[in-house]
């Protein structure tokens, strides 16, 4: 009897303690977003946009007024700089337009400023009074050296002609590689899967086989059947693209906390940005190779 009286206070002086906690969170001032690349025989490619507050409404509105425009963005691989300029592109599937700069199509010396690899390239961002630094290298891509598809070990239900793909690589034996992949299937965009890269820390100098899955579409609702297998009558294309340090550590980071949303027991995670001058994103150099698989109906 003392012992239920003695748990009876003791809830009771827990619930005497409880304290309503409100948090206030600053919205902060919007930050530019620099997502940005140039791969092995394309020009530069850059997106600009503002960054939105944690409780904004994001519509297809809200989406095209954060592009930023008119900004003034060189890029330079040391020998050769170049001025980029803004394009719209209008899609037709909704009213909206997307915006985005490259090379200037009216200056001819321009066109001929392609991703080279082994080659660093510097890009410089003046934009809303501020400038933003980046500098990415295309590394020399080490090609996979196989790929294959299998029937999955256990039968996916509902999904007959679902297939399993692999691919076989062979490390190089130094330290340091670095790699991110995309999907293309039936002549689909090359879209990266949720996990998209790798890198050699473990299995440094080894040939290892690793099992490829879709590259994902982020703004659809996700079928966990479908997002890990190809099917039968499928032509696949993978882009194997390999990526120096700094782009990997801003995709794995970034991946990761996109991995972690709505998990309680995750920590917090710093999405590691290779842009300087406190913009958000990633100026990134890909050495591409392609592998191109076909599985019979």
């Amino acid at each position: 009897m003392r012992r239920l009286a003695f748990l009876l206070l003791s809830l009771l002086a827990l619930a005497s303690c409880e304290k309503e906690v409100n948090i206030h969170m600053d919205a902060g001032e919007p930050k530019v977003v620099v997502d940005g690349f140039i791969e092995t025989g394309l020009p530069p490619v850059v997106v600009l946009t503002n960054s939105f507050s944690y409780f904004s409404k994001i519509d297809l509105s809200t989406l095209e007024n954060a592009f930023i425009h008119d900004a003034h963005i060189t890029v330079s691989n040391g020998i050769k700089e170049i001025t980029l300029r803004e394009y719209m592109l209008d899609t037709g599937l909704t009213s909206n337009r997307y915006y985005f700069y490259s090379v200037d199509t009216a200056d001819p010396s321009s066109l001929l400023f392609i991703g080279q690899p082994e080659t660093f390239y510097h890009l410089k961002i003046t934009a809303g009074g501020k400038t933003y630094e980046a500098t990415t290298k295309i590394p020399a891509v080490k090609p996979l050296d196989s790929m294959w598809y299998e029937n999955p070990p256990v039968a996916v239900e509902d999904l007959p002609t679902a297939m399993n793909v692999f691919v076989r690589y062979s490390d190089p034996d130094t330290m340091g590689n670095c790699v991110r992949y995309f999907t293309s299937v039936n002549g689909g965009l090359f879209l990266p899967p949720f996990n998209s890269v790798y890198d050699d820390d473990i299995i440094n100098g080894t040939t290892f086989n690793i099992g490829m899955v879709p590259g994902a579409v982020r703004t659809k609702e996700i079928n966990l059947d479908s997002l890990t297998h190809f099917f039968k009558g499928d032509s696949i294309v993978v882009k194997w693209a390999a990526i120096d340090k700094a782009s990997f550590n801003f995709w794995s980071t970034l991946e990761f906390s996109v991995g972690t949303v709505g998990n309680p027991f995750s920590s917090p995670v710093t999405v590691m940005s290779n842009i300087t001058g406190g913009a958000l994103g990633v100026w990134c150099g890909y050495g591409t190779s392609y592998k191109t698989l076909v599985i019979p109906e």
